[in-house]
């Protein structure tokens, strides 16, 4: 990426998240500036940990939705946003951020790396793989069929 490149983060080169305060992650991502090989899967959970700080759980899943919904319809085929693993990624966050004393993302990531390191097994807990893969679940939140969130 080079300084020009139209997606750089106000002409700066960035090659990961964590270069960006939360405030200026939130403000590229909601514009759509913030380059997608930087929008990885940690990048996605840092969002849903930024907006439920900022507004709590209903309009976190609602914020959270709207925006990857818009950076795939930008930045991709619009077909890889899913509904149920996304919402299923705030409620996630969300639960481990009630028992999180961390003041900021990465120290909260740092106490709970299985968001990054285990989301599928996570996932697994609480839903199926026929719900996971059901084209409905793309486009509309399923709740889980086998543990529900708290």
């Amino acid at each position: 990426m080079s300084c020009t490149h139209p997606n750089s983060w106000y002409g700066k080169n960035y090659t990961h998240h964590s270069q960006l305060s939360d405030e200026e992650f939130v403000e590229a991502f909601e514009k759509a500036s913030l380059h997608p090989k930087l929008f990885n899967h940690e990048a996605h959970i840092r969002l849903a940990w930024v907006y439920l700080q900022k507004y709590g759980e209903e309009k976190a899943v609602e914020k959270t939705c709207a925006g990857i919904a818009h950076f795939d319809a930008i930045y991709g085929n619009r077909d890889k946003f899913h509904a149920t693993i996304t919402v299923a990624a705030v409620k996630a966050v969300h639960h481990f951020n009630k028992k999180s004393k961390a003041t900021n993302f990465f120290d909260f990531m740092e106490a709970f790396p299985r968001l990054k390191t285990a989301f599928k097994e996570l996932l697994q807990q609480h839903y199926t793989p026929e719900v996971l893969t059901h084209e409905k679940a793309k486009t509309d939140y399923i709740p889980p069929d086998l543990l529900p969130f708290d």
